[in-house]
């Protein structure tokens, strides 16, 4: 999938992509949430730098998305809260990448690191790409909004492009069984960006935090164990099996990619169809007649 590169694109996108500075708490110069709640408040006691921390802390929980030792990549990270919450989960061997179009103060934690930039920028791109390293993210998350206009249609169609570049740079960056979270408002152009993700992961899910506000229609998309496999459910391909698995099926090898096939043995040429596709391995079975 392309990323958008013109000019116009950038100037417009960062007019509007901070959508989280209402919620912030310590940054200087920045706006501050008028209606102090439970969580802003617990954010402060805890020394987070904003109520959202508890929502991604939350969304782990229900998800499962971060392990000790992971890479994880925020983008739209200022002004930090997701970033102390991942550097918390993946412990002293993991690394957390913050990327922000604005300054996100240094947070002293020795497993963050934090890159100037607009996410869809090459020159960005490459140097997250570097600092990640060769082996790519476990996670890529975002918490992006636009500034609300109040026109309902117009925030939502705002968010879900937000989120589908998030999407695209995930894609860029996840390798196999990575995982992808973001933030977007409800609404009627929803179900086609959901569809895109869910054909690039195992299952997608829709969660609603419980430390989002009641009246509010954000929801996290999830796409869990990315798919990088040379094959889709429903293909066909002939085949020969190169050994036998510890189950008793049939191993095939499409492109480095395990298929496994009940009822073959080391030696035979079939044609199979998949009939599965999980994250580093899948399913088939013999199409009868070939």
């Amino acid at each position: 999938m392309c990323l958008s590169g013109s000019t116009t694109f950038h100037r417009y996108e960062r007019e509007f992509v901070s959508g989280r500075q209402t919620e912030r708490i310590e940054e200087p110069g920045e706006i501050r949430m008028t209606g102090k709640d439970e969580y802003y408040n617990k954010a402060k006691q805890e020394g987070y730098r904003a109520r959202s921390a508890y929502k991604l802390k939350q969304l782990d929980e229900e998800a499962g998305l971060f392990g000790p030792g992971n890479t994880v990549v925020d983008l739209g990270a200022a002004p930090g809260g997701w970033l102390q919450v991942a550097s918390e989960a993946v412990g002293e061997r993991g690394t957390v990448v913050g990327v922000d179009f604005q300054r996100i103060r240094d947070l002293e934690l020795e497993n963050v690191e934090t890159i100037r930039g607009d996410m869809t920028d090459e020159d960005t791109k490459a140097e997250l790409k570097e600092t990640i390293g060769a082996d790519g993210a476990d996670v890529v998350v975002s918490d992006m909004a636009p500034n609300m206009t109040g026109e309902y249609s117009l925030d939502h169609a705002r968010s879900v492009h937000l989120a589908r570049q998030a999407f695209e740079v995930a894609l860029d960056l996840l390798p196999a069984g990575g995982d992808f979270a973001a933030k977007v408002f409800d609404g009627q152009d929803l179900d086609d960006l959901r569809a895109d993700i869910d054909e690039e992961f195992e299952y997608v899910r829709s969660i609603h935090p419980e430390a989002s506000r009641d009246s509010s229609s954000e929801l996290y998309l999830v796409g869990k164990h990315r798919i990088t496999a040379p094959v889709r459910e429903g293909d066909e391909r002939d085949v020969v099996v190169d050994d036998v698995g510890s189950e008793g099926d049939g191993v095939v090898k499409i492109d480095g990619y395990t298929l496994f096939v009940p009822g073959t043995e080391t030696g035979d040429s079939v044609r199979v169809r998949v009939t599965d596709v999980k994250a580093k391995f899948g399913f088939a079975e013999v199409v009868e007649g070939e």
